[in-house]
C-alpha cells in the first residue's frame, strides 16, 4: 500500500517560506480549521500567543494530488548543502534550447519572489537534459528541471 508523504522544511520564517513555495509550485496556503475564517482567528481562539503565530505554516496542492509542504520554525540556520531537494518540473516535454529558455524564464520569475540562482547545467545528451540550480529565500537548494 502506497503512503501519502508530506515534505517538511525547517526554517526561520514559516509564513514567508510557505508563501514562496506556494508561488513557486502553484500551491495555496492550507485553509484554517473548520469554523474559522482565518488562521489569525483560529490561533487567537486556541490561545496561541502572538510571538508563536509564525511557528508553522503549510501549503497544499489546490487539486489535492501533490504532497503537502509543511514549514516549521527552528532556532538554527541551514548549515550545509541539502541531502534531499525538490526538482520543480518547469519544462515538461521540452528539449534543447526551448527547454532551457523555459527554465530561464521560470528562474527569472522565482528570483523576483526571493529565490537565488546558483548555477546552470547545459544539456548533455543523451542523459543530461539541462537544469538550473536555485535556492529558496532561506538557502534551500532546488532544481528547475
Amino acid at each position: 500500500m502506497a503512503r501519502d508523504v508530506q515534505i517538511t522544511f525547517d526554517c526561520a520564517d514559516p509564513a514567508g517560506l510557505a508563501a514562496f513555495w506556494a508561488e513557486a509550485l502553484g500551491y495555496r496556503l492550507q485553509d484554517p480549521p473548520q469554523g474559522f475564517e482565518s488562521w489569525e482567528q483560529a490561533m487567537e481562539a486556541m490561545g496561541v500567543p502572538p510571538e508563536r503565530r509564525n511557528d508553522a505554516s503549510a501549503v497544499v496542492d489546490p487539486e489535492g494530488s501533490g504532497p503537502r509542504l509543511f514549514f516549521q520554525r527552528v532556532p538554527e540556520h541551514k548549515q550545509a548543502k541539502n541531502r534531499v531537494h525538490l526538482d520543480v518540473r518547469a519544462a515538461p516535454g521540452l528539449v534543447g534550447d526551448a527547454r532551457m529558455a523555459a527554465l530561464e524564464a521560470e528562474a527569472e520569475r522565482l528570483v523576483s519572489h526571493g529565490a537565488t540562482r546558483l548555477r546552470r547545467h547545459e544539456p548533455a545528451p543523451p542523459l543530461g537534459a539541462g537544469h538550473i540550480v536555485m535556492a529558496d529565500p532561506e538557502g534551500n537548494e532546488f532544481c528547475l528541471d
